[in-house]
């Protein structure tokens, strides 16, 4: 075991017996300056009962489902958090109003989009919320950044590794690393 797992098993048994939760977070943007909204929302996630732990890199992502809209910047997140899933629910859809998402066209653009992928081992099924995401193994932009931070994590449902989910998909939609000097580009 290497020096960082160590670290991080050591974390998430402190985070167990302050009563907190490990949840990773997809974070998407494909409007306006897509890396100030992204760092926005991480703040106010940070400061709103999620303490952000770790931050994938940055990936430029192809618009899947609704295909006539710009490219998204993509990441996910290792966080945790005391809010229970439905609260965390509340608490994302919060960040989204803040940092400027409101309704419009589903699946269309949109300055932030946060969505709860896994919470713990926990599975919930209600009409609000469903972890993990439904679509958690269907989607590269969100299994290629989680692949960073949760390599070998199953899921709770169907026992498969981020890996195996990865190696499943059949998404084929393009995922490349976001370089940072040309965030403001409008390519794509």
């Amino acid at each position: 075991m290497m020096l960082s797992d160590l670290i991080h098993a050591a974390s998430r048994e402190a985070d167990a017996v302050r009563g907190l939760k490990q949840v990773y977070l997809s974070l998407g943007s494909n409007l306006g300056d897509r890396v100030a909204y992204t760092r926005k929302a991480l703040v106010e996630l940070n400061s709103g009962g999620v303490e952000i732990r770790r931050v994938s890199s940055f990936y430029k992502t192809e618009p899947v489902d609704f295909i006539p809209q710009a490219w998204f910047l993509n990441c996910v997140v290792e966080a945790a958090t005391a809010l229970m899933p439905l609260q965390l629910l509340r608490a994302v859809k919060g960040v989204e109003w803040t940092v400027g998402r409101r309704r419009g066209v589903n699946k269309g653009p949109r300055p932030i989009d946060i969505d709860i992928l896994l919470y713990d081992n926990v599975v919930v099924r209600s009409a609000a919320l469903t972890v993990p995401h439904p679509r958690l193994g269907e989607r590269r932009f969100v299994l290629i950044p989680l692949r960073e931070l949760a390599l070998g994590a199953p899921r709770p449902v169907n026992r498969q590794t981020v890996v195996e989910m990865l190696q499943r998909s059949r998404d084929r939609s393009q995922v490349t690393r976001f370089r940072f000097f040309d965030h403001t580009s409008s390519a794509r």
